[in-house]
């Protein structure tokens, strides 16, 4: 009697993390998109439910690891800060990446732009915005009535979901926080941070000249036989 072997079970879908492609194309691209990344992982440093990721693949659809884009920065309202490979859509509560920014590199051609547009589009994102470091042209898009529609001036335009503010001023792409902080780069934050370390120990210090020159005083009194804390 033959015994018929049960069918081999489907393998689980494989979503791959990487393509092999570097991040970014030149240094120029690469700050930048560093720059808006970790600028925002400090705005929401406090809010535990807002992940930020950069180059991050996004897989909007279970079972389906050909659909997928790696936004340079998106940011999720909703789901957990933490590590992650990719970003599984139907494993984060099924909310999509709310807001989505590109950094143009020289190699973008028009039709990859207008295919990350129709995701973007499709699945769900409210704010949409790109930056080209070359022509310094900066555009946005803003969800309404169902589709991302082009925001018609982006110079001083604030994200409705961030709160943060865009500027070109000389050519280059300023972010501003909404507490009016310009981003700043890891440079600039260390020269900042050092400033203020400066600032505290010259406050110590003239605290600590201050109270050696009131505790003179306290003796002198003394000496001439005043009690210092009777004056």
């Amino acid at each position: 009697m033959l015994t018929q072997l049960p069918s081999s079970t489907k393998k689980d879908i494989i979503y791959p993390e990487t393509d092999g492609q570097p991040m970014a194309e030149n240094t120029r691209q690469f700050e930048l998109i560093v720059l808006i990344k970790k600028n925002l992982d400090l705005l929401f440093a406090d809010e535990p439910d807002v992940f930020v990721a950069g180059d991050l693949f996004w897989y909007p659809v279970e079972k389906d690891n050909v659909t997928r884009r790696a936004p340079d920065v998106m940011v999720v309202f909703g789901r957990p800060k933490g590590d992650r490979g990719s970003y599984l859509q139907w494993q984060e509560g099924n909310i999509s990446p709310q807001v989505v920014f590109e950094i143009l590199s020289p190699s973008n051609t028009a039709r990859e732009m207008i295919a990350k547009y129709k995701f973007y589009d499709r699945y769900g994102v409210e704010e949409y915005y790109i930056y080209d470091p070359e022509t310094t042209e900066l555009s946005g898009w803003l969800r309404s009535e169902d589709e991302l529609a082009e925001i018609p001036q982006m110079i001083n335009w604030v994200s409705p979901r961030l709160g943060i503010r865009f500027e070109l001023s000389n050519g280059e792409l300023k972010i501003y926080r909404p507490d009016g902080q310009k981003f700043l780069t890891y440079l600039e934050l260390a020269q900042q941070r050092e400033q203020e370390r400066q600032r505290a120990e010259q406050e110590r210090q003239r605290a600590e000249q201050a109270e050696t020159q009131l505790e003179s005083l306290r003796a002198l009194l003394r000496d001439k036989g005043i009690n210092p804390d009777e004056v």
